[in-house]
């Protein structure tokens, strides 16, 4: 009998939970298959099997969390004759008892339905074979947990409850509702996802611990707009990947960068770690959660190569297909919620980051112009939050007006891209 257990997932990565499993007791693997789905922190990891056989036992249940080393299914690899047994282990003092009684007969079948009924219940491993045990169905259990999951004393407290002769199904029924919230309409309790809990955490981190301020301006878009009209169909034809208005923030922010080079920095105790590279995050906001791709070295690439970059981080984000080195080492962020229609923001940095920018969307003003008169241009307000134990006021302003003008002067942009 060989063991699946949760393998090193990547160094920053030391737990995850169980989303799905690919594979159900008696399915033959073949060495290298996936057989579960781990959510962790950042990404979705999926594990393989590391011999051939059969699936003789699924330790872990959907929505287990798990840490590195922890055994989760067993595998024969003998062709699955040794998995009968351990489910044999599992109900072999009820058949041992009676072994040719009706009573057992019926019970048997009454264990699987309720099996199968309360696959969807949020509960522990060792709950889930306590209830097998007590043949109580895990649906028909009251917990006080508030995120409802059932634990082993709730089992215990189910069969010591006094049993009732007529309709004892819905006044059980009733007690989990009752105790499981305190609100008197209803309510729908549902537990965050591992990435969700990270994000949260990692956002309250970053407020606590940070001096984070924000300052702001506004762009004046016209020429950007201009250019990506006059270029488009030239852009596509030779690149085969469409000018957005990615690439140009992506340069413009680092242009600034190379000029105000403390928001390309990050804090290690007492020491700066000033980084000479240009890993630019771009946020993507998924089903699952927003998560922050790298374009790397985006200094070094042309329009064409951030807009590739972008393209491809952003399809590999929505398939859920991103990898740990997809989304780790950036050096300052970009996040754009003018594609939701935000006009006004203040972004939380992605730490250890010191800088984000970010995007608004273009919504059409009048403008004094020099010679006093007024026209409309497609204008969009810029917030750049920074952590002000390293950079001061005075950068941070000087930086958002640098990336300003060089996206009012887009053209001078793409002579330095």
């Amino acid at each position: 009998m060989k063991e699946i257990k949760v393998p090193e997932l990547a160094e920053s990565i030391t737990e995850g939970t169980i989303a799905e499993w690919l594979v159900k007791v008696g399915d033959t693997v073949e060495k290298g298959d996936p057989v579960v789905e781990l959510e962790t922190d950042k990404v979705n990891v999926e594990v393989n099997a590391e011999v051939s056989g059969v699936i003789a036992e699924i330790v872990r249940e959907e929505g287990d969390d798990v840490v590195v080393g922890d055994v989760i299914a067993k595998v024969s690899a003998e062709g699955g004759v040794t998995s009968e047994p351990t489910k044999e282990e599992r109900v072999a003092p009820a058949k041992e008892e009676t072994p040719v009684a009706e009573a057992p007969k019926a019970e048997a079948p009454k264990t699987e339905e309720e099996s199968d009924s309360s696959r969807d219940i949020i509960a522990s491993p060792a709950a889930r074979k306590r209830a097998r045990e007590l043949n109580i169905d895990l649906s028909t259990v009251p917990t006080r947990d508030p995120l409802g999951r059932v634990r082993p004393e709730d089992v215990e407290a189910a069969a010591n409850a006094p049993k009732q002769t007529e309709t004892p199904a819905p006044a059980k029924k009733e007690a989990p509702k009752a105790e499981a919230t305190e609100y008197n309409k209803p309510v729908e309790i549902v537990k965050m996802s591992r990435r969700r809990q990270t994000i949260a955490k990692r956002l309250v981190e970053a407020q606590q611990t940070a001096a984070m301020l924000t300052t702001f301006n506004e762009v004046d878009l016209t020429n950007v707009m201009k250019l990506r009209s006059e270029r488009k169909d030239k852009f596509v034809e030779k690149h085969g990947v469409k000018l957005g208005f990615m690439s140009f923030f992506t340069k413009a922010v680092v242009g600034a960068l190379k000029d105000f080079p403390l928001l390309n920095a990050e804090i290690n105790g007492t020491d700066l770690i000033v980084k000479k590279y240009y890993d630019i995050g771009i946020a993507v906001s998924t089903d699952d959660g927003l998560v922050v791709p790298v374009v790397r070295d985006a200094d070094r690439l042309d329009f064409a190569g951030v807009e590739r970059e972008i393209a491809n981080l952003g399809k590999k984000a929505r398939n859920k297909e991103l990898g740990i080195q997809d989304l780790q080492g950036g050096t300052f962020t970009i996040t754009n919620g003018g594609t939701f229609g935000s006009m006004l923001s203040t972004p939380i940095l992605n730490a250890p980051q010191v800088g984000i920018l970010g995007m608004h969307n273009i919504i059409k003003r009048p403008v004094v112009m020099p010679d006093d008169s007024i026209e409309v241009r497609p204008m969009m307000y810029l917030a750049l939050s920074y952590d002000h134990r390293i950079v001061d006021g005075k950068e941070a302003v000087q930086f958002l007006v640098r990336v300003k003008k060089l996206l009012e002067d887009p053209y001078d942009l793409l002579l330095e891209g």
